[in-house]
């Protein structure tokens, strides 16, 4: 099973067999390919893009982690029902550090 951690929202029980998720993710609990998303920061489904304090570059964390088997969440799970059920199961995991600045306002 496969787990995508950005940010404060997560995507879950997403296939093995999957080899990509595409862009423009809908924004509902079950995707059609199975796969589960949880609540982000202002208690709703789906990622809302980058919205960094103003000043320097703030950094954003995408997480992928292979576990041993299937979650048993349902849709709508936070951050803490995710890294709590991930629990002691983690294979593998990756990281990447992507960084966005707010640009100049008129």
């Amino acid at each position: 099973m496969l787990l995508l951690e950005y940010g404060c929202i997560g995507c879950y029980t997403i296939c093995q067999r999957a080899a990509k998720l595409g862009e423009a993710i809908p924004n509902q609990e079950t995707l059609g390919n199975g796969a589960k998303q949880g609540v982000n920061d202002f208690g709703k489904i789906g990622y809302m893009g980058p919205c960094p304090p103003r000043g320097v570059a703030h950094r954003y964390f995408f997480k992928l982690y292979a576990l041993d088997r299937m979650t048993e969440l349902k849709p709508r799970a936070t951050k803490q029902q995710l890294l709590d059920a991930m629990n002691k199961h983690i294979l593998a995991e990756a990281e990447l550090v992507g960084t966005y600045k707010r640009g100049l306002q008129f």
